[in-house]
């Protein structure tokens, strides 16, 4: 006789995280780049191990969960702001700062990578739409003010930055509510 066993998965859902994470982060720096205060260590800090930290956990538990999107998205999110805070740190250990030119080079590709991922979206939620609509042209606009130096550029980019975060902020909460609620109090 054959006996077949299964494994149910039990494991908590790791989106919330990954998007707290990311949202968390991105609406503190965008705060920062729409001009309120200057990047300091509570960027620096949110940036490694909320952002970078505990989204590249969420994308590990993505992985053991199937999901390919999930998984790459919050990894390659997480590895972002872990690289974006070295690219800080890096000039106080003799490493040459970056210029305008190679951070617009470094933000157009994750522009890039968002638009890919915005692609992907678009046969989802209408957060998802907008969350990563957003953040491709948040990328994009970063990329721009670092390329020209333009000021306003970068605060419309803040201001940007500051709603997509929110998005993430309120897909996560949505997410939560909805699933201890067992049904649609935030819709999706």
């Amino acid at each position: 006789m054959n006996n077949i066993y299964s494994i149910k998965d039990q494991t908590a859902n790791p989106g919330p995280l990954g998007l707290y994470g990311f949202a968390m982060t991105t609406i503190l720096l965008n705060i920062h780049n729409a001009g309120f205060f200057p990047v300091n260590s509570m960027i620096m800090g949110m940036g490694v191990f909320f952002g970078g930290g505990a989204q590249f956990v969420a994308g590990v538990m993505e992985w053991k969960k199937g999901n390919n999107f999930g998984s790459i998205a919050f990894m390659s999110y997480g590895a972002f702001w872990l690289s974006l805070v070295f690219t800080w740190l890096a000039p106080m250990f003799g490493v040459e700062k970056a210029d305008g030119n190679s951070m617009g080079c470094y933000l157009g590709m994750w522009g890039f990578f968002s638009l890919i991922n915005f692609l992907q979206t678009l046969k989802g939620s209408l957060v998802g739409k907008l969350l990563f609509g957003s953040l491709t042209l948040l990328f994009f606009l970063l990329a721009a003010a670092n390329f020209t130096g333009d000021e306003a550029i970068l605060n419309f980019a803040g201001w940007t930055g500051i709603i997509c975060g929110f998005i993430a902020f309120y897909e996560a909460s949505a997410i939560m509510i909805n699933q201890k609620y067992e049904k649609t109090i935030l819709p999706l």
